[in-house]
């Protein structure tokens, strides 16, 4: 054997252990947490549990990117839970030894520290609402109120007058689609697609549609708001994603969470004076989020609303799903999917 060919051999027999060596000093580590939900700013206590004992030089703790304290202790190491989003974390430890360095990640759910406020309502006026209309987005500019319906086969955009209930205009979905929810910005209208991972955009005036964009990570498209620069979308999951209001490309997410769990399944979205308002799907009641923490703030109370409608809903799938703030006159509205009103109403906490 030459020379050339044995240092050849010998650098991938030292590049084989090397990796292979990483892989098992990785595989040495598990962290255990004294518990699996933490309130934002409570204390966790972790332990590390070695296969193979190495002298340790330190151990760094993170909760995602954020940094909880380091020490050399492998048992009982408490830190104080922080971050400044809730919802689910990684919890990971960086252990430097005299082997190397190793990592250990399990998860937590990091929770709201205060309990939701709860709010009633009283009915202030009521306006016809199209039976036909499936509501999956609602939105006021001005005085027009703007309106996106689905199902397969029925799917439209309509402007109307909240008045009367009257159709102004209407583009009508290609039967293929299913639209879902809808928000109004730089002159233009966005509205997502359920499982079709499209959206389109249409001119505010003309409802002309002049463009579409595709989902990337988000799962289906549900609801749709805005705070005047960022885009925030539901999937029907835990997440809340933000949108580029240029791309609608998805910058990032968080996850809507209380003082007991992360909730799923919101659809309906409004931004409101700072938060967003979201209905639960299938469930009468809307939360107000925080957009940067994600933490469910209030809940307001709607199970008397649907009883004000028509009879012979089906109310598994006709539910509460349209809000609309009409912020020129500090106004708050809802429908619901086939519902013959549009109700404005007014909060008053509990």
């Amino acid at each position: 054997m030459t020379l050339y060919k044995y240092i050849c051999i010998l650098s991938i027999l030292v590049l084989l252990y090397s990796c292979g060596d990483t892989e098992n000093l990785d595989a040495n580590y598990s962290i255990k947490a004294s518990a699996k939900k933490i309130v934002q700013g409570g204390d966790v206590s972790i332990s590390l549990k070695a296969k193979k004992e190495y002298p340790i030089d330190s151990i760094v703790y993170t909760l995602e990117d954020h940094y909880l304290g380091s020490t050399t202790n492998t048992t009982d190491y408490t830190v104080t839970a922080t971050h400044n989003s809730l919802g689910n974390k990684r919890l990971q430890a960086t252990i430097y030894t005299t082997k190397g360095k190793a990592t250990a990640t399990t998860k937590l759910v990091l929770l709201n520290n205060t309990i939701p406020k709860v709010y009633g309502y009283t009915i202030v006026n009521r306006y016809p609402h199209q039976t036909d209309a499936y509501t999956q987005g609602l939105e006021f500019i001005g005085d027009t109120l703007y309106e996106s319906n689905g199902k397969y086969g029925e799917s439209n955009l309509r402007k109307l007058d909240f008045k009367t209930g009257e159709v102004l205009d209407e583009q009508v979905l290609d039967n293929t689609y299913f639209a879902e929810g809808l928000t109004l910005m730089n002159n233009k209208i966005i509205q997502l697609t359920w499982k079709e991972k499209l959206g389109f955009v249409y001119d505010l005036q003309t409802l002309e549609k002049t463009d579409s964009f595709s989902y990337n990570d988000s799962k289906e498209g549900w609801g749709l708001c805005n705070d005047g620069t960022t885009i925030y979308k539901s999937d029907g999951t835990s997440k809340i994603w933000k949108l580029d209001q240029n791309t609608y490309a998805e910058l990032g997410y968080f996850e809507p969470t209380d003082h007991k769990g992360v909730k799923t399944k919101f659809n309906e979205l409004e931004f409101i004076n700072g938060r967003i308002y979201a209905n639960t799907y299938q469930k009468p009641s809307i939360a107000i989020i925080h957009p940067e923490t994600g933490a469910i703030e209030g809940i307001i109370d709607l199970r008397s609303l649907p009883q004000e409608v028509q009879d012979g809903l089906d109310t598994d799938n006709e539910v509460l799903n349209g809000i609309a703030y009409k912020a020129n006159e500090d106004r708050l509205f809802v429908t619901g999917k086939h519902w013959n009103t549009l109700f404005e109403i007014k909060l008053e906490e509990k």
